[in-house]
């Protein structure tokens, strides 16, 4: 038996933009070591598994080096494969993952994911992550991920991180954030403890990142900017505890893993 594998570049209309994710849809669960090995081979920042459940989808995620609980642009390539590539005509996608029950729903060529927004809440600055970073923010935050605010985008921009530094510090990722020029807000975001130094353009980190911006700007409709080399734009809502997440995906490669070979 083979194993489809999607490619798709998630926040961006365009091939070789946005976030890549790897996808592959599965009758039935491969075991952890397996769907692990696949990642790694990938070398993505996320590949997705997904299987049928009723009227639903189980999810899962996996960097090339850990599994994670909640991934928003390889959710956004998944829903993607399945509406354009897989022949799902229901305007709903529902998915069951470790972080919770999600939706993404389609306009058009708009998809908008529906998440759980993770609120951070201010600590002290952690003398590791100036040295990590170079500069020193204006305040620091922390839910799943470290949130680093500075002053201007130019700053955000510029940061080179020393990753070693990174790694250690109690976290899954660190995202640093500023006021954008032309959009809202924009951001970067750092994980090398999970096997990406830098993610091109990371949903999960906003639903960090809206909570924070619709607080400090008393709005809750916003547009953002990843400035990765790749970069990525997100429509992005706040709402009642929740946070949407609107996006396009583009399919850049079709082929099939050898399963046999894997085990």
């Amino acid at each position: 038996m083979n194993i489809p594998l999607f490619l798709v570049d998630a926040f961006t209309s365009n091939i070789f933009s946005g976030n890549p994710a790897a996808v592959c849809p599965l009758d039935s669960w491969l075991t952890a070591e397996q769907m692990q090995k696949i990642a790694a081979e990938n070398n993505l920042s996320e590949t997705a598994f997904f299987v049928a459940n009723k009227d639903s989808y189980e999810l899962r995620w996996f960097t090339p080096k850990i599994e994670v609980d909640l991934c928003g642009h390889a959710t956004l390539a998944s829903a993607h494969t399945l509406f354009t590539e897989l022949g799902y005509t229901a305007q709903v996608i529902r998915f069951k993952t470790a972080g919770g029950n999600l939706k993404v729903s389609r306009s058009d060529k708009l998809l908008t994911m529906d998440f759980p927004a993770t609120p951070p809440k201010k600590i002290e600055t952690p003398r590791r992550l100036v040295h990590a970073l170079g500069a020193v923010p204006q305040a620091v935050y922390k839910s799943r991920d470290i949130l680093a605010v500075f002053e201007t985008q130019s700053v955000v921009k510029n940061i080179r991180p020393n990753f070693e530094y990174l790694k250690d510090l109690d976290c899954l990722g660190v995202i640093i954030t500023a006021p954008g020029t032309v959009v809202d807000f924009v951001s970067r975001f750092f994980a090398p403890g999970a096997g990406v130094d830098e993610d091109p353009v990371t949903g999960s980190a906003h639903t960090t990142l809206i909570p924070y911006w619709a607080e400090r700007l008393k709005k809750d409709k916003l547009l953002a900017y990843q400035i990765s080399a790749r970069g990525g734009e997100l429509l992005c809502v706040n709402s009642m505890g929740r946070v949407y997440i609107s996006g396009r995906a583009v399919t850049r490669f079709k082929g099939e893993i050898k399963l046999e070979e894997l085990i």
